[in-house]
């Protein structure tokens, strides 16, 4: 693909545009400390040392995802980024995860700058600590009643995500999101999330009021990713409508939604659920039982489909954006071309009024 030229080698119009770009999203860039407000979905399994700097380093803002990993794993992770990059990037922490304040410690004497905490609504203490340390604390939030609520706690900003992301994912679409958050809340950067492939799609949110847009699929898939090959090229193969969430059978026993590809693990799930159903109301199996079934189906899945490859029965995470992948490419180029698209469409926009 083309290089994105410097801004004062541009066309005077396309320079212009750049200066408008640069403008609209000098909120988010300024709070990241970067050259571009995008972000990288913080991915499990994908979101490690050479994605997250390959991100940094192309003018981004990787996000390390710690998941499941204990506070000496996460040590490494960060130590081993902070040597592949000098440029600023974040760590994504579960609220969930049992070893939370250790894993915020961690991240403070590391010097990471920016903590993401992620799954639910953070405890009160772990973001006191993290603002008293030095760091900077972004939040999810899908609703604008919590959004709200999440300031009021001393959050430094805000992610909203739609239902198109990959992963976990919460009910409603980001075009809604956006209506409903946007033009509500001005205390704090707010980027947005979910669905987004294109710079011109970035620069609609942008003027609506986001700071910035995080990625993820596009990333997952990029040359620097570890996830396997195999993991990759269904990623190309698939089309947007491919990417669905998780279908739970009976009220009874909840089922998270996540989104990923369907394949046979997703329909041998469906069969699971029957089977662990039909042994509970035989009293073969307690409510609690059965849960755990559920539960367990998928565990260790998403690393048999990133990392060993399986995409047939493995959990192939992806948002619907996916349908717009269509080759392995460098991070860098994709940046790039997030920007070309971008500043293209503002150009359009110019040209439209006759500016």
């Amino acid at each position: 693909m083309t290089t994105a030229a410097p801004s004062d080698t541009l066309a005077p119009d396309m320079q212009a545009a750049r200066r408008e770009l640069d403008r609209l999203w000098s909120r988010g860039t300024a709070f990241l400390g970067t050259e571009y407000a995008i972000l990288g979905g913080a991915m499990s399994w994908v979101s490690e040392r050479n994605l997250v700097a390959a991100i940094s380093n192309a003018g981004g803002f990787g996000v390390i995802a710690c998941g499941a990993m204990t506070p000496e794993l996460l040590e490494k992770e960060i130590a081993a980024t902070q040597s592949l990059t000098s440029r600023p990037f974040g760590v994504n922490l579960i609220t969930m995860h049992p070893q939370l304040d250790d894993l915020v410690q961690v991240c403070l004497r590391a010097g990471v700058g920016h903590i993401v905490l992620a799954g639910g609504i953070p405890p009160s203490s772990a973001i006191r600590t993290a603002k008293d340390g030095g760091a900077k604390v972004v939040a999810f939030s899908p609703a604008l009643v919590l959004a709200k609520r999440l300031i009021r706690m001393g959050v430094d900003a805000l992610v909203i995500e739609g239902a198109e992301a990959g992963g976990h994912v919460g009910p409603v679409s980001l075009t809604v999101l956006a209506q409903e958050i946007l033009p509500h809340i001005q205390d704090v950067p707010v980027f947005v999330a979910g669905g987004i492939a294109r710079g011109d799609a970035i620069v609609g949110f942008l003027e609506q009021g986001a700071s910035g847009a995080q990625l993820g699929t596009r990333f997952a898939a990029a040359e620097e990713s570890i996830a396997h090959p195999r993991f990759k090229q269904a990623f190309i193969r698939a089309a947007a409508r491919d990417a669905t969430t998780s279908v739970q059978l009976d009220p009874r026993f909840p089922v998270i939604p996540v989104r990923g590809l369907v394949n046979e693990g997703s329909k041998n799930f469906l069969a699971h659920q029957s089977e662990t159903l039909r042994r509970f109301q035989a009293e073969e199996l307690t409510k609690e039982e059965a849960q755990l079934e559920i539960e367990h189906f998928w565990a260790g899945a998403l690393r048999r489909a990133v990392i060993d490859g399986d995409v047939e029965t493995g959990s192939v995470m992806a948002g619907q954006s996916v349908g717009m992948v269509k080759t392995v490419q460098p991070v860098k180029d994709i940046i790039e071309e997030l920007v070309q698209q971008a500043v293209g469409a503002l150009v359009q926009r110019s040209a439209r009024r006759g500016e």
